[in-house]
Formats: structure tokens, C-alpha cells, sequence
């Protein structure tokens, strides 16, 4: 096996070639830094030998020596930083050869056969996307960031593997997929190649040094070195894929395409997992146990319902990559805990206000929890803006359709085991009754209530009267949908400062937040939602379920509602109850019954 890699294939000239423009940066600067301190030393040569004699030459060999000494120094230092500045580690999850001999072994099968050194160990990120990432900088060690053979001196770089791959992918795929980012440790391993790498990284460490205090100075020249090799740096870059990649030719070139397509997919399904799914119960302090098994849900029921995807699940017999592992369970918790930090910001580790859940108890212990929490999040909000709790609908507003009816007693919706892929997920109802919520004066243009009203219960019926608007201004909405947004900052930081603080990472904020700030016309209507869920459940026999590219969604008579949004748009941003009113009498939901709330 060569330990450099040859340098014939195709773009590992071109990688090489810029891999020099590259050093030639750092050469200028250094002779820049050095230029001062070699006109110094020929002054003092020439006033030595006289040569330099009378004014102004001692002043003047005086102001370029300070000068020159205090350029040595500045260049000192700011070299030192450079080297020494640890570069930006990716947050991963290590997999030991003891933990996946199997997969160790296919990835130096590969290496052998490409003729390449085989990367130095192996690790997970819950993203889909597969790269070397080299962590032999010093100031690893020094840190105690790395402690493995990977951090040693002249190791090979760490192979980073999506996890999501492992579970969606199989082993002949997964060979297919990563023989182009194996093949890379071999332009990796030339020495300028390394050296310019190294540079460039220790430049962007030193950038991100600037920012501490007395150290401020250090960023700009940083910056500035870094736009001068930015073009070079990139087109380094470009040669090293190339050349992995022509090398990789050898390897599963047919399969590489048809399994390139599943890459396609998994990004679909993943980036819908983690945005309807999984950040719901990260936002209520739970963490799903087991997203990469969740994704083969996600990723069958896209399958399902995307035509271009159609046959993808005929592969599902096939051996999974997941087997390579010796226990895929306890990985993928350890990939879900941290897609949880990356992701949303949450705790490094697992605590009381910080739990894992599965997926057969997520329906009840996530949706049945988030929609309670939001409507007496949405009550509350309604208690500070002084609405009475017996508010019937303003005078000449649509009323509750006549002859419709509800059980009693809600009927349980009970779920076994978890559904099968692209099946909706169901639990158990809560059930009615809770808390009151108290009354206050009501405004003078409503009218009195239309019918029989429990006194003083978190009712659906209180959220109807008060946002249906016959004008259609939407005055009633924007000031509760502006206090719903107060009311969830407040509550967003009072978690974040019960929360310890460590110096810096993913523990603190999200690196890569899934979702922007959500408007508060959005917060209005899911909380709206929410509520009209929780009537559902409480009084038509409703329950909760979770679908696995929706998120969480609402089951009447064990099937999936999906028709409630356009009803609830119509209230929040048209003042409009009738829609949804149509609606509720077809569930058999009574707006007037209290609903249990958290």
C-alpha cells in the first residue's frame, strides 16, 4: 500500500499545484513579516562599516530596528496562535473497532483496494453526509479533545459516516457510497497537500481567536491571508474529490449510481423526521431514543407516497448496513442524543427534564403533552388579556350547527405495538376535566352567551368567541397572537437560565437550528390546533398519533384527520368560526365542554 498515494490520477496534479499556491501565501507573509528586520540588519551593516555615516542615518537605522522589532514581534506571536490555535472539531459520535469490526473491515477492504492508507478510526453524525476530517492538530491532545490513535502525529483521518446511511443504506450500498470518500485519504496523506490543509485551518482557528479579548488584533490578518489563498484553498479542494473520485472508479462504479439516489432520499426523509418529528419533543424536553430506526419508517412511508421512489422498499430484504454494528441500539441513541444538541441546543446528556422516548410511547407522552401545553398556554394568554371564560361568539356570528352529537365518554383509541411504516401511530385519550380558568369582565361588544356554559371552564368555545371577528380586522388575533409570542420567549429563557452554561459548543445554542422563529399568526394557529385536539380527545373520542413525515396528527375512529388546518387558518386570519364549526359537529366535539389541560 503507498503511504503518500499517487499523484497520477486525474485533479491530483491540479489539487497538488494549488496545494503550493496555497503555501506560497504563507511564504509571502513570512517575508513580509521578515522584510523589516532584513533592512534593519543591513543598516547596522552599513553603520558598522561606516559606510552610513552622519545624520540621518543613526535615527534612522534606530526607527527601523523598533520598527522591525516590533513587526518580529507581532509576527511572532500571530505565528504562534496559527499554529497552535486548535481548528473546529465536528461533534461525533465515536465507534470504536470493538464496537463494529465488521464495518472496520469493509472500510480497509476498500482502502486495499484502491491502494490508499485506511482512515485511522471511524465516527457517526446524525446528517446525512460522509467526509474525512483529520484531528492530529496538537492542540487536540493538549485540550484532551483527542486521546485515540487517530490523534497521533502523521494519522490518517477520522472516517465520518452519516448515521442515518447506516440504518437506510444496504452493505453494498454503503461500500458504493463512501469507496470515493475512503479513496480521499490518499491525495490527503502528500505532504504539501497536508501542509496547505493545515494552514488553511489554523488561519480559520486564529479568525475565531480574534474575537477574544487582547487578542482582537490577531483576526484581521487572519481574515485577510484568508482571502488570499480562499480561490486556491477551493480549487485544492475541487483536485482532491476529483482525484479520490477518479480512483473510486474501480469500486461498485454501477451500483455507486443507483445507490446515489438513496442518498437523495435519505436527505428527504431525514431533514422531514427531524423538522415535524423530532423537534416537537425537543421542544416539550424529550429526545426520540431511536431516530435512525425511525427514518426506515420515514423513509418507507416517502417511498409509499412518492411515485419517483416507487420500488425503493423492495431493497428492504437486503442485509442493512446497521448489522456492521455489534450493537446498533445503544448507537443509534447515542446519534439521536446528539442530533438533539446540533439541532436544537439540548443537554449533552440525559436528565430529568431531559428524557429519551420512544417511538411506541410518543403519541401520548409527546402529542397528547404538546397540544394540552398549548392550550393552557393559549388560556393563559386569554386570562392576561382579561377574556371571560364563558365568551360566546359577538352578535350576528355563525352558532354551533344544530343536532349534532358526542359520546358521553370519550372511546379510548389503544395502540400496541408501534404501526407499521407509513401507518399513523396512536394512544390512548386522556380524559375530560381540569383546571379552571378564571373569569373576568368581559368586553361590552360581546353578546351574551348563546346556550347553557359550564362556569368558568378552559373551554374551546371561549377560544371561538373571541377570535371570530364578523368585521375581519384580525384585532382580537394579532394581540393574542402577539401575547402568545411573549409568553413562549418568557418561558424559552426562563429554561435556557435553569439550564448550566457550558464555555461554548452545541450544549449552549443549536450549531444548526432546523427551523426560524416561528410568526406569531403561526403560534396562534397551532395552539388553536392544539386546543381543538384536545376537545377532540376529551369529548369525541379522539386520540393522538404520529405520522412519520407529518409529525404529530390527530386519529378519529383509529384514522388520521388531516383536514383541520384550512379550518383553523379561516379562524385565525379571517375571523371566520363557521369552517371549523362545520367541522367539529361532524367529529362530534362539544366546544363548551372543559378540556383537561396540563
Amino acid at each position: 500500500m503507498s503511504g503518500t498515494g499517487s499523484i497520477a490520477e486525474v485533479g491530483a496534479p491540479s489539487a497538488r499545484s494549488r496545494a503550493l499556491a496555497v503555501l506560497r501565501v504563507r511564504s509571502r507573509a513570512t517575508a513580509a513579516v521578515l522584510l523589516p528586520a532584513a533592512l534593519a540588519v543591513v543598516l547596522v551593516a552599513a553603520r558598522m562599516t561606516g559606510r552610513l555615516a552622519g545624520d540621518p542615518w543613526p535615527a534612522v537605522t534606530l526607527a527601523v530596528c523598533a520598527v522591525a522589532a516590533l513587526v518580529l514581534l507581532a509576527g511572532g506571536i500571530f505565528g504562534a496562535v496559527v499554529l497552535r490555535a486548535g481548528p473546529a472539531v465536528t461533534p461525533t459520535v465515536p465507534l470504536p473497532e470493538a464496537a463494529a469490526p465488521d464495518l472496520y473491515r469493509l472500510v480497509r477492504d476498500l482502502a486495499d483496494r484502491m491502494d490508499v492508507p485506511a482512515p485511522s478510526a471511524i465516527a457517526l453524525t446524525p446528517d446525512c453526509d460522509s467526509w474525512l476530517e483529520d484531528r492530529t492538530h496538537a492542540a487536540h491532545r493538549r485540550t484532551g479533545r483527542g486521546t485515540g490513535p487517530e490523534c497521533e502525529p502523521g494519522a490518517a483521518p477520522v472516517l465520518v459516516i452519516g448515521s442515518p446511511f447506516l440504518w437506510w443504506m444496504r452493505v453494498a450500498e454503503l461500500r458504493a457510497v463512501l469507496a470515493p470518500v475512503v479513496a480521499g485519504t490518499g491525495p490527503s496523506a502528500h505532504p504539501d497537500i497536508a501542509d496547505a490543509r493545515g494552514f488553511v485551518r489554523g488561519l480559520d482557528a486564529a479568525a475565531d481567536i480574534g474575537g477574544r479579548p487582547g487578542l482582537g488584533w490577531i483576526g484581521r490578518p487572519a481574515r485577510l491571508l484568508l482571502r488570499l489563498c480562499r480561490t486556491d484553498a477551493a480549487e485544492m479542494e475541487r483536485g482532491v474529490a476529483a482525484a479520490a473520485s477518479d480512483r473510486a472508479q474501480e469500486v461498485d462504479y454501477g451500483l455507486r449510481i443507483v445507490a446515489q439516489e438513496q442518498v437523495g432520499l435519505a436527505y428527504a426523509g431525514w431533514d422531514r423526521l427531524l423538522t415535524r418529528v423530532a423537534l416537537p419533543a425537543w421542544r416539550m424536553g424529550r429526545w426520540p431514543a431511536h431516530l435512525d430506526a425511525g427514518v426506515v419508517s420515514a423513509l418507507t412511508e416517502l417511498s409509499r407516497r412518492d411515485r419517483l421512489a416507487e420500488g425503493f422498499t423492495s431493497r428492504l430484504g437486503e442485509r442493512p448496513a446497521c448489522d456492521l454494528l455489534e450493537q446498533p441500539g445503544v448507537v443509534d441513541e447515542a446519534a439521536s442524543l446528539l442530533a438533539a444538541r446540533l439541532f436544537h441546543g439540548g443537554p449533552a446528556e440525559a436528565g430529568p427534564d431531559w428524557s429519551p422516548v420512544d417511538w411506541a410511547a410518543y403519541p401520548q407522552e409527546v402529542v397528547d403533552r404538546k397540544w394540552r401545553t398549548e392550550a393552557a398556554r393559549l388560556h393563559a394568554a386569554l386570562d392576561a388579556l382579561s377574556v371571560p371564560a364563558d365568551l360566546a361568539p359577538p352578535a350576528g356570528a355563525p352558532a354551533r350547527p344544530e343536532g349534532s352529537t358526542a359520546p358521553a365518554e370519550p372511546v379510548p383509541v389503544t395502540t400496541g405495538a408501534p404501526a407499521p411504516a407509513g401507518a399513523p401511530v396512536g394512544a390512548a385519550p386522556g380524559g375530560p376535566g381540569g383546571p379552571t380558568a378564571p373569569a373576568a369582565a368581559r368586553p361590552a361588544d360581546r353578546a351574551a352567551p348563546a346556550g347553557p356554559v359550564p362556569p368558568g371552564g378552559p373551554t374551546l368555545e371561549r377560544v371561538l368567541g373571541y377570535l371570530t371577528d364578523p368585521a375581519g380586522d384580525g384585532a382580537a388575533g394579532e394581540a393574542l397572537a402577539g401575547r402568545l409570542s411573549g409568553d413562549l420567549a418568557r418561558e424559552e429563557r426562563a429554561a435556557g437560565a435553569g439550564r448550566p452554561r457550558p464555555s461554548g459548543g452545541a450544549d449552549t445554542l443549536p450549531l444548526f437550528p432546523l427551523q426560524p422563529p416561528r410568526s406569531g399568526r403561526d403560534l396562534l394557529a397551532d395552539h388553536v390546533t392544539a386546543l381543538v385536539c384536545c376537545a377532540a380527545v376529551d369529548s369525541a373520542g379522539a386520540g393522538p398519533g404520529l405520522d412519520w413525515l407529518d409529525g404529530p396528527v390527530l386519529l378519529v375512529g383509529g384514522e388520521r384527520r388531516a383536514d383541520l388546518a384550512p379550518r383553523v387558518l379561516s379562524l385565525v386570519e379571517d375571523g371566520d368560526p363557521a369552517p371549523l364549526r362545520d367541522w367539529l359537529a361532524e367529529v362530534g366535539v362539544l366546544p363548551e365542554k372543559p378540556v383537561r389541560l396540563l
